[in-house]
């Protein structure tokens, strides 16, 4: 009998695999769809099977290497990924016993293979143990080892090397695999934090404090969104490191600020939530589905000096020349400091994509620093962590427009680790 909990995230693989799904929006479609059917442990092994194997996938394809005499390439697209769940839980979870992996996954087989499928799925999970992987971290290259221990690209790897030693790589590629953590931030415009703090202790929700005074992190929690004190808005969910975008643009009570890269409005409200609801923030996004996310974020939150337009950053507009005191810049990226919550972007970008990108980072800081007033800062940030989509964009763009200045200090490399995201943020001074 086929388990159906191993079933469910068998077809999200299969999506993620061949229809190039993103894993959160292809998890969450599924879940919603068998929502009757399914248990809370059952959702949670569902997940826990997505996540690692998507995060550990070219780890795990490296030992179906050892053991498969069929190139991966020629493996049916079902059968491959029944191999990787396999693996994924005989290495890296130990309260599932080896036996129960094997069996399951040759089940699987049965069902969604040739009649030989079971046969070849049972002879290679049978073969594997821990120290398959442990065998990778005697690889003498360094960049080959971070790799296969880590299931990170080698061109991701040579990337982050070119601002960074092979120690802090290492780690980086290690705290990538990491799973994130629930961040909260404080909305002051309706509570404080120590009233937070007594009504999560109400509600038996364990917290810790973090150096940043908006923030907490919630722990051994599921389904935020469903408790009350999100729905009233006395709090958001926002990584630290997004947050501190809006802390060191620094806006003020009653100026015209612009984010030209807005939704789902995370940074935006904090800066609504900075400024005390005083003023006028223009939030722009290309889509109009995800204008409505910061218009449902800011409701939720209380805030109203607000207001959306759906327009591309891209495209110049002469009439907004010198109008705002503040912009907000957090350009589209490749991703890389947010690995950790969304996995795919290791299987799904490639360094042919940061010439692209960068090109499009390029023309919305040309563009909307045309906006700012004489005397405005601006703040650009990404959520990457390579050279190409920060320094390199900044030092360009400084030689271009000399009536710009790094405000001292102000640029940050923030890495990814237990508590944070991967974030770049550099504040710039118009003359």
């Amino acid at each position: 009998m086929i388990d159906k909990t191993r079933e469910i995230a068998l077809k999200i693989l299969y999506k993620i695999d061949k229809e190039k799904a993103y894993s959160n929006i292809a998890l969450n479609e599924e879940i919603k769809e068998n929502r009757k059917k399914l248990e809370e442990k059952d959702i949670g092994l569902i997940s826990e099977i997505i996540y690692g194997v998507t995060s550990w996938r070219l780890t795990i394809d490296e030992i179906i290497k050892k053991y498969s005499k069929i190139k991966i390439k020629k493996i049916s697209p079902w059968i491959l990924n029944i191999l990787r769940m396999g693996i994924y839980q005989i290495i890296f979870l130990d309260k599932i016993p080896k036996s129960a992996a094997v069996n399951e996954s040759v089940n699987l087989a049965k069902r969604y293979g040739h009649s030989s499928s079971s046969n070849f799925v049972n002879a290679i999970l049978r073969k594997v143990e821990k120290s398959d992987y442990e065998e990778f971290f005697q690889i003498d290259d360094n960049i080959e080892k971070i790799s296969k221990t880590t299931s990170m690209p080698i061109w991701i790897i040579e990337e982050l090397l070119k601002n960074n030693n092979i120690e802090t790589v290492e780690q980086i590629c290690k705290n990538s695999n990491l799973k994130p953590k629930i961040t909260i931030r404080i909305n002051n415009l309706k509570t404080n934090k120590k009233e937070i703090e007594q009504k999560l202790k109400g509600k038996n929700i364990e917290y810790k404090e973090t150096e940043y005074e908006d923030f907490l992190i919630l722990e051994k929690i599921k389904n935020v969104e469903n408790l009350d004190l999100f729905k009233e808005g006395l709090f958001t969910i926002q990584d630290i490191s997004a947050g501190q975008t809006a802390k060191i643009l620094n806006p003020q009570k009653g100026e015209y600020i612009l984010d030209a890269c807005a939704a789902p409005g995370g940074k935006t409200t904090y800066m609504a939530e900075i400024m005390e609801n005083e003023g006028q923030i223009l939030a722009w996004d290309i889509y109009e589905h995800r204008t409505k996310l910061i218009e449902e974020n800011a409701k939720r939150l209380g805030i109203e000096i607000i207001k959306t337009e759906v327009k591309d950053a891209s495209i110049y507009n002469e009439k907004l020349k010198e109008k705002f005191d503040k912009i907000l810049l957090d350009v589209p990226c490749l991703g890389i400091g947010v690995i950790k919550r969304k996995p795919d972007i290791k299987w799904q970008r490639n360094i042919e994509d940061i010439k692209e990108i960068t090109n499009i980072q390029v023309k919305i800081l040309e563009n909307c620093s045309r906006y700012l007033k004489k005397g405005g800062e601006l703040v650009y940030s990404t959520c990457s962590i390579l050279k190409q989509e920060n320094e390199n964009t900044i030092f360009n763009f400084l030689k271009e427009n000399d009536t710009f200045d790094i405000v001292e200090n102000s640029m940050t490399n923030i890495l990814p680790d237990n508590e944070k995201d991967g974030f770049f943020i550099c504040k710039l001074k118009k003359k």
